[in-house]
Parts: C-alpha cells; structure tokens; sequence
C-alpha cells in the first residue's frame, strides 16, 4: 500500500478494526443463508504527510450506484444544509445570474435551498435511485460519478462554478488527487469550494472509531486536508469548526491566484490540532485504547442488561452503527433489533451482524426498556424525537463519545409519538 496522497510506502498501522462487510450493504432475507464479503478495515498514517487512510478494498461503483442512505431523512441535518444555503448566498453574493454545483448531492437536501432562492444549480450524484430523488424535488442532477471530463463538460455546458459544494464525500474517493482536479476544473477562478468533512482530531481524541467504514477512504485534519488541495492549485483560506457527525470541518478553498491571506480561524484550528499531537505521528496512537475502552464499556452494560432480562433495541442503522456493531461483536442476542426512518432499509438486516431493521413503529408496539441511538451524533433530533420513551420508562442511550444516558424529561413532550 502506498499513501494515496504523496505516494510514500511509509504507513503506520493505527487501528485495526478486523474484517466487515461494507457498511451499506444491507441484507435482504433472501440473502442470510448466502456468504457475505468481509474485507480488512484497518486504518493507518502516511509517515511523511500525516494523511490518514485505508486501503482501497471496494469501489465507489460497488458502494454508490444504489445507495441506501438519504439525506433528508435527517431534519437536523436539512436544516443545517438550509443554513449553509442562507449564509453561502448572502456571504458570496450568490443571484440569478451565479452556478452552484455541489457534487455527491444525494436526494436534494441541500440543492433544494438554492432552487428555493433562485440561485442556478447542478447536483452531480451517482446513485441512480439517489439522484432520481433528488429530481424528483425539482433539483437538476446529473447522474454520474465526478471526474477530470465530466468537469469539463460541466464546465463547457454552464459556464465555471462560483460555489462548489463537496459535503461528505472528499473522504470518499480513493482517486484522491484525480478528484481534487475535479473539484478545480468545476471552479470558476475567483470561485469558492466548500468541503465539509469529519475532523481527524475528534476520530483521534475522542475515540470515534465508528466513523471509519470502507467507503471512508481518507481522514482529515486541516493540515492533511490543505496538503491534498494544494496539490490540484487549491489553498485553504478560511475553516469552520461544526458540529455535524461528531465533529467536522469545514474547509473554504480558492484557487491559488485568487486566494489572499488565509484567515485568523486556519491558523487557530492548526495550531489546536498540533496542541493535540496531530502534526506528528506519535498523537495518533492514541485512537487505539481509546477504541478498546468504548467497546469494552458497551458491552459491559448491554451484558448486565441481558442479564437483567430487559429488552434492548437500536434506534437507526448508519453505516457507523455497523462499524459499531461488527467490531463490539453485537448480535441479536444483545441488541433485538433496529429501526430507521428510511423505508428502503425496512425487512433488511444489518451488514455482518444481522440484526433486523423495522419501521420506528415499532418501539411504541414493544416499549422496549431500552433504547440503542446508533447516530449518536444525532444526540440532540434524537433526543427529542424519542421523548415519548419516558412515558413507560425507557431508557434512551447515546455509545459515544462515553456511554450516556439521554435526560428524556425536557423532550418527552415535544418528542411524543413523533416516529
């Protein structure tokens, strides 16, 4: 293996998650009797460029051509969008007469908001019943996978992007620098690209293991981040620290002509990832205990559940939850079953550990006495969605960043009966 951004064959084991299935790769019934693929999930650091990854075991093409996972299915997460939208338009001067292209553009959560304000757009997502979603709500999409050419013929049939938005999928193209040019051949040369993407510190320094999955190729910090864009003419000149998926980042990128003095903020987030040791590698073998002491604590308390014969279910089936799952070795036994919001994953079974997924209704039918929220990072919509619980005692339980139990008594009214 060799680092997919500076090509050094210097790569450090950090954390070895064993073997799982592809994290959206749920099961049908039909298929429980058949083998399922497992492939290494073991994530390392290049020695010399301090860009964390995995090995490219699975295609894009494998994952995203049908895709299980919806965006809108979040409120949180379209109301962040919706924000995003609203301070883009009145930070850039986005009109009538701008182009925004955000690219892995899923079912339209965020174009939507663009559509809505009159500004032109173009969603660029390559799965097909995504993207038909996304169409469905009034959002031009192109189905098709990113590239150096289709960058091109974007660029020729509606002239360059003033705004490129790349939220979640930066970390998702093993073709690390090929994208990257993408990404400037979209832009117009005063344009803006904004990515979002989890922050390496809080996967370090908080132990969240569950966010690397297969179709996580990479994880940034902003050093590591600014280093991969500047390999396609493309500097970092401000980063906002938000609270999305357990802690992200998001990097604004100009090309290099039109660049300018990076903010106050690039320098401040730098100097706090070097404060936690990430500007070497001896900072980031600590994700390794840190991940043993999550497991260990989850299953000690789901263990004494069981003995104490209380019924134990999931909230949610997030690709993160499956990496969860495979590497606690969470059966059915432990953890009844799931539910989620999005009617493609009902009847399903999780990837590995095959635990069935049904329709929320079904926490009210059974009052479980506990309650598993896999999105953890959902902390909040969650807690408030799941306030009715309260009423026949149950207990609402977050596994990250440390086990916790949710405080059900300010939400149970506004949450009652909301799935």
């Amino acid at each position: 293996m060799r680092c997919r951004l500076c090509d050094s064959t210097r790569l450090l084991s950090v954390l070895d998650l064993g073997a799982t299935p592809p994290c959206e790769k749920f099961l049908a019934a039909e298929e429980l009797d058949l083998p399922e693929p497992t492939y290494p999930l073991h994530l390392r650091l290049c020695e010399d460029c301090l860009l964390l990854q995995i090995p490219a075991l699975i295609t894009p093409e494998e994952t995203f051509t049908e895709y299980a996972y919806f965006s809108s299915y979040s409120d949180s997460w379209v109301e962040h969008a919706k924000r995003f939208v609203d301070q883009s338009i009145e930070r850039l001067g986005l009109a009538a007469d701008s182009f925004v292209v955000e690219v892995a553009s899923n079912d339209g959560y965020l174009l939507q908001h663009a559509v809505a304000a009159g500004v032109p757009c173009l969603g660029i997502e390559p799965s097909v019943n995504v993207g038909a979603a996304a169409r469905d709500r009034g959002v031009p999409t192109e189905t098709a996978f990113l590239d150096e050419d289709l960058a091109a013929r974007v660029r020729a049939e509606h002239g360059p992007a003033n705004l490129v938005v790349a939220n979640n999928v930066y970390a998702h193209i093993p073709d690390l620098l090929g994208f990257t040019r993408s990404l400037r051949g979209l832009l117009a040369d005063d344009g803006w690209l904004s990515i979002e993407v989890h922050h390496a510190l809080n996967l370090v320094s908080l132990g969240q293991f569950d966010t690397i999955y297969h179709e996580h190729f990479q994880y940034y910090t902003v050093l590591s981040a600014s280093r991969a864009l500047a390999t396609a003419g493309l500097s970092v000149v401000d980063v906002e620290l938000i609270p999305t998926h357990g802690g992200s980042i998001r990097v604004w990128a100009r090309p290099a002509e039109s660049a300018g003095t990076p903010s106050e903020r690039v320098a401040e987030v730098l100097r706090i990832e070097e404060e936690a040791g990430l500007h070497e590698v001896a900072g980031y073998l600590e994700l390794r205990p840190r991940t043993e002491a999550v497991r260990q604590e989850l299953l000690r308390f789901l263990l004494e559940a069981k003995a104490e014969g209380k019924q134990v279910v999931g909230y949610g089936a997030p690709g993160k939850g499956n990496t969860l799952l495979n590497y606690c070795g969470i059966r059915s036994d432990l953890l009844g079953y799931t539910v989620d919001r999005n009617p493609y994953k009902h009847g399903r079974f999780t990837p590995g550990t095959r635990i069935p997924i049904h329709d929320p209704a079904e926490i009210t039918k059974d009052r479980p006495d506990v309650v598993l929220a896999l999105p953890w990072n959902l902390e909040t919509e969650l807690t408030e969605q799941l306030g009715y619980i309260a009423e026949w005692g149950g207990e609402l339980v977050f596994p990250l960043p440390t086990l916790h139990s949710a405080d059900l008594s300010v939400s149970e009214a506004s949450g009652r009966q909301e799935q």
